[in-house]
């Protein structure tokens, strides 16, 4: 027998009304981007008639993004951009990962007093002077690494891969034990490959923050050709003078271009990648994070 729930017209009008708000903050929501989309294919003579503030276009042209295409800082800005995604995100999971798995054994000397250090980095830290000092003691100022290295473990991120092989049976490391496996065996051949859905999020997680990192750039990059692409678009919107900021082997390319739509040309290649990329980590996020949460 099956019972069929009929909804009253109360019900009806709360959903009715839950799905309008909801609309509207989705359009809020895309709005930016679809206008920064809008202007960056817009024609000059469409962007001048009207007042550089285009919902609609009427026409199409790419010649915004092909002048950026042909500029030696935004190429190359996104090739430093993603070196330091990929193998900062590769090396923030492996670090997290070794110092994780540990620390989820109860069993391991001083953990207690390990994870309190872990936690005591999320409340306080040494401070803006004393780690740029660190940094330019360490010979990392002007150099890729300097936007790698420093933070490499997030203590957060710690906690909840930490968290997550906790939950993880402990029947089946026992049993790799039993079978010869050591600590490490053990790491990489039964527990990572059971970590997917946490490896995946945290990825996620670490590689838009690399993506996303201007303030380390400015704070120890002096080099141009060793900006990522955050901090080619920060001095494009405080600038007057895009041409100097896209170092144009062609100037002439550009000045028949609004500098509102160069710009926004560079925003949507700065979103592009990071986009392409999490519709395929989208399905392991959710059940990551539920995996990684607080055991009860």
């Amino acid at each position: 027998m099956s019972y069929q729930l009929h909804k009253t017209k109360t019900d009806r009008v709360t959903d009715v009304v839950i799905y309008g708000v909801l609309g509207l903050f989705t359009l809020f929501t895309l709005f930016p981007l679809y206008y920064v989309v809008v202007m960056s294919i817009t024609p000059i003579t469409e962007v001048l008639k009207n007042g550089g503030f285009v919902i609609i276009p009427k026409g199409f042209t790419l010649d915004a993004y092909r002048a950026i295409w042909e500029s030696q800082a935004v190429p190359n800005a996104l090739k430093v951009t993603i070196f330091i995604t990929v193998v900062g995100t590769f090396l923030n999971l492996v670090v997290t990962s070794l110092l994780a798995y540990p620390l989820s054994k109860k069993s391991l000397p001083g953990r207690n007093l390990l994870l309190f250090m872990i936690v005591f980095t999320m409340l306080f830290n040494g401070g803006l002077i004393p780690l740029y000092l660190v940094v330019r003691a360490t010979g990392l100022l002007d150099s890729v690494w300097a936007m790698i290295i420093p933070g490499m473990v997030s203590a957060f991120n710690l906690l909840i891969m930490k968290t997550f092989f906790e939950n993880l049976p402990e029947e089946i490391e026992e049993a790799a034990k039993v079978d010869g496996c050591g600590e490490v065996s053990t790491l990489v051949r039964i527990v990572l490959p059971l970590s997917t859905p946490i490896m995946a999020t945290l990825g996620l997680f670490y590689g838009v923050t690399h993506w996303n990192e201007y303030f380390k750039g400015i704070m120890y990059l002096n080099d141009k050709s060793l900006y990522p692409i955050q901090v080619v678009l920060r001095n494009m919107i405080t600038t007057p003078n895009v041409s100097q900021d896209l170092m144009l082997s062609n100037p002439g390319l550009i000045q028949a271009l609004p500098p509102e739509t160069v710009k926004m040309a560079v925003v949507v290649a700065a979103l592009l990648p990071i986009l392409a990329v999490y519709p395929f980590l989208q399905k392991y996020f959710l059940k990551g994070m539920l995996l990684g949460a607080i055991k009860g």
